[in-house]
């Protein structure tokens, strides 16, 4: 077992009181649960420490995502899943009322939760904001609408960077090369919502009445996870399941506070934790 750890994890981990998972490469890697995925949820459930997925997928539904999870044996629900395009719509309505017009380039994962209730109105020609996230029937028209409501004063809004989409067949585009199209023909730069941006732990804090300062944030990618995770005050804990390796994390300016092999590790670490608290020892 190997860990990298400041403070001590020890004395990290029991201070935690809530927990943020990102997915893949932390809970699954393709259509496989990684291992300890099952153990660890059992465990968190067990202390009393809730815990949430966030993604910056704004194409998949959270029901989608949980039945995706569903067919691997991980059990986690659609209301524990927080995406990009859940993100955008609790930020926009902290600054938009009712009844504010919006046009969004998305799939069902994004137009669902920002029309669905009917909060937001769909509006081609004077929306006040233009969403944008994947979408794979993007057509010119599309863009062109959103380009000229983008120059008419509307607010350019992105519900994740990511330039490229992993595909069994290689990278893809991905929403980040939707955005750069149109930052190109609006010379407008888009507000971010998705990871590694302040808005998308916000919900996420908010979704689990959560503080930011006893909450880790669980990744395998530095500069989306473990940055954004830091960024908004919480503690953060890379397993090198994934994208960053352990000598990338060390030489970045801010390392993480936790790194883990896997899984199975961080549960060890934390079980560690809980059998001193059944000791009797306060708990930080």
């Amino acid at each position: 077992m190997t860990v990298r750890s400041t403070p001590p994890a020890t004395a990290l981990l029991a201070t935690i009181r809530s927990v943020l998972f990102d997915m893949d490469g932390v809970l699954y890697r393709g259509a496989e649960p990684l291992p300890g995925v099952n153990e660890l949820l059992a465990f968190l459930r067990q202390q009393g420490i809730a815990y949430a997925c966030i993604t910056n997928n704004a194409t998949r539904t959270p029901a989608q995502i949980a039945a995706a999870l569903q067919t691997m044996g991980i059990g986690i629900g659609a209301e524990q899943i927080l995406t990009s395009a859940l993100a955008t719509n609790f930020t926009l309505r902290a600054a938009a009322p009712r009844g504010t017009p919006v046009y969004a380039i998305g799939m069902a994962g994004l137009t669902e939760p920002l029309f669905g209730d009917g909060y937001f109105i769909p509006e081609e020609t004077t929306p006040r904001y233009v969403v944008v996230g994947l979408d794979l029937e993007l057509t010119y028209t599309k863009l062109r609408t959103a380009a000229l409501a983008i120059r008419r004063g509307a607010t350019f809004i992105g519900t994740n960077p990511d330039r490229t989409l992993p595909m069994p067949e290689g990278l893809a585009p991905g929403a980040g090369s939707i955005l750069a199209a149109l930052e190109a023909a609006t010379d407008r730069k888009p507000m971010i919502i998705g990871k590694p941006e302040r808005a998308m732990f916000e919900a996420a804090l908010a979704l689990l009445r959560a503080e930011a300062a006893t909450t880790l944030m669980v990744g395998d990618r530095y500069e989306t996870d473990i940055l954004g995770g830091a960024g908004a005050g919480l503690k953060t804990a890379l397993v090198l399941t994934g994208v960053s390796t352990r000598d990338e994390a060390l030489a970045a300016p801010l390392p993480p506070d936790l790194i883990v092999e896997d899984l199975p590790t961080l549960l060890r670490l934390w079980q560690a934790v809980s059998a001193t608290d059944d000791h009797g020892a306060e708990r930080a």
